[in-house]
């Protein structure tokens, strides 16, 4: 009797995945400007390498270090300074980026209801504790929600922050 489920040998997913890390892109970019913990840099790292996206992040030293701590895959991956992020995301904008912010907001898509990212998309995570600050909700195209059943506001930034990028990625 053949088994109901075939694991595949990491031989056989190494071939079927990228040989290096991707140049950047520039179609799909998380961006954690505010953090507060550097391990959730390093996860949504991780994420990005998964999904082919880059990652845009404060200049601050600890970002760097916890970047070069997080990065698990040994090699270089797609990382963008952004020294005022106000300004970068003006910026983006007018670029014609779609700048998405994963908030609870009025009028926010459901994640269920969010679709592939179709141009360039920046999504925008906020400090964990006080979300995206209101100067940057106004730079905002739409906000995505999480809905969540239980008594938590609020998931990590890194987990937020990955389910949002799968989705734009259109991998689930």
């Amino acid at each position: 009797m053949t088994p109901a489920v075939r694991v595949r040998p990491r031989r056989e997913l190494q071939a079927a995945r990228r040989r290096r890390a991707h140049r950047c892109w520039g179609h799909l970019i998380a961006a954690p400007l505010w953090p507060l913990h550097g391990a959730n840099l390093g996860t949504l790292l991780r994420t990005c390498d998964a999904v082919g996206a880059c990652l845009a992040v404060p200049p601050f030293r600890w970002v760097d270090e916890a970047l070069a701590r997080g990065n698990t895959l040994r090699r270089p991956s797609c990382v963008h300074r952004v020294g005022n992020p106000l300004k970068w995301l003006a910026t983006e904008r007018a670029a014609g980026s779609q700048i998405l912010g994963v908030e609870l907001a009025d009028e926010a898509i459901r994640l269920a209801d969010l679709g592939p990212a179709r141009r360039r998309t920046v999504a925008v995570l906020g400090h964990e504790a006080t979300g995206i600050p209101p100067e940057a909700v106004d730079l905002l195209d739409a906000a995505v929600e999480i809905p969540m059943v239980g008594t938590g506001l609020s998931l990590n930034v890194a987990v937020a922050g990955s389910l949002v990028l799968y989705r734009l990625a259109g991998l689930v």
